[in-house]
């Protein structure tokens, strides 16, 4: 009998592991089963390219309908997996369908977390998670107006930088006392905030919301300190991993999918990579979730590698990238909330580096505008685990590859 991959999850690390297991040599089916209605694609550009109407809709799909055909893979799109019967090895999607597998991925990814006041089922209170999101907001944005942000991460201060690109007058609206807080701390925080402030965003950091105002449109988001006006809000408030479909079939689940460094869960037929998968990281000695980019890109060949038997481990450094204004940055490394001693810094506000340290150690580094440089002595940085002179790092005059 002829075996049988199945992928729950037709996003990037979906494609990408379907993608490895045929140039690998696999001859089995390959079935991508996605909820969307759309071929698998990239979500950066949802942001960044394509919100900004620099990128066409057909440049964000990972590959077209021929590729494949051509590379006999069978992709279900816009059905939705309702079960997963470890058992007898089937999934089953809405509708009551099921589908043997020979092995599993599950690429599931995450969704938005959502904002739970009054009026966040108004019209105009914007998601940015999905092609159709980034395609209703992108028509938003191009009318003008007030936009207000909820949330300075990420996605937050990315569709910020968009809406000021069309014109718009923007309010991004923070808990925390920096944008990016939890991300990279009050130190880059604050470098960050003064970019946006440059171009003409107003920042209302230690402010929540507590709901939004209007009839059946948003007129205004309500705040612990007072009312702002808006025609259009964007919610970016960071994203939950959809671990419900393993979760119900028994499998261990924390902030992800517990699975190990070769992506494998507990069951030796079921694995996960990408946003949903948490991940033994023998460097941190814990389990790590990252939602960026390079988790789909580089875990889902991985995983395919384990489901086929040949997998070395997934250890690459987490790693993201943002554009925002004329601002190109790059991050690679992790630490904990609280985990680093210090902050260095070397450039100034339009181009630098930036390097998180523990003990004398840079366990993260980030650039903006350094592209000459950028991050692959960062990468030699961290991985050595050498110690450094914070004086010499942040001296400009010295190459960091010494």
């Amino acid at each position: 009998m002829m075996d049988s991959f199945v992928i729950v999850g037709a996003g990037l690390t979906g494609a990408k592991a379907a993608e490895t297991l045929r140039a690998e040599g696999f001859t089995g089916r390959v079935i991508l089963v996605g909820a969307e209605p759309d071929l698998p694609y990239e979500r950066p550009p949802l942001s960044k390219g394509y919100l900004l109407g620099q990128d066409d809709r057909a440049s964000v799909f990972v590959h077209d309908e021929k590729w494949y055909a051509e590379q006999e893979i069978e992709v279900l799109t816009g059905r939705r997996v309702t079960a997963l019967d470890r058992t007898a090895h089937e999934i089953e999607l809405a509708g009551g369908e099921r589908l043997g597998y020979t092995k599993l991925l599950l690429a599931t990814g995450a969704s938005p977390r959502r904002l739970r006041v009054p009026g966040n089922d108004l019209k105009g209170v914007h998601y940015l998670r999905r092609l159709a999101h980034a395609d209703r907001l992108r028509e938003a944005l191009a009318s003008g107006g007030r936009v207000v942000v909820t949330g300075a991460g990420w996605i937050g201060l990315e569709t910020a930088a968009a809406a000021r690109h069309y014109g718009c007058e923007v309010t991004v609206v923070e808990p925390g006392p920096a944008p990016l807080h939890a991300a990279l701390g009050p130190e880059v925080g604050g470098l960050f905030a003064d970019l946006h402030r440059r171009h003409g965003v107003k920042l209302r950091l230690g402010t929540g919301v507590t709901g939004f105002a209007g009839d059946t449109t948003v007129s205004a988001v309500l705040t612990d300190d007072g009312e702002i006006p808006a025609d259009v809000v964007v919610v970016g408030i960071g994203a939950r991993p959809e671990t419900q479909l393993a979760s119900d079939a028994g499998l261990a689940v924390d902030d992800g999918v517990r699975v190990d460094a070769a992506l494998r869960t507990e069951d030796p037929d079921v694995f996960a990579a990408g946003d949903v998968a948490s991940v033994w990281q023998e460097r941190y000695g814990r389990r790590i979730r990252v939602e960026h980019w390079a988790a789909a890109t580089n875990g889902g060949p991985a995983a395919a590698m384990s489901m086929l038997g040949r997998g070395a481990g997934y250890d690459d450094l987490p790693y993201f990238f943002s554009d925002q204004y004329d601002a190109g940055m790059e991050f690679t490394g992790w630490f904990p909330p609280g985990g680093y001693d210090r902050v260095v810094t070397r450039g100034d506000g339009e181009a630098f580096h930036a390097f998180w340290l523990a003990g004398d150690r840079v366990v993260a580094g980030m650039h903006v505008n350094q592209w000459d440089e950028g991050l692959d002595a960062v990468r030699d940085l961290i991985l050595s685990g050498r110690t450094v002179d914070p004086d010499r790092l942040a001296d400009p005059a010295q190459p960091l590859k010494s």
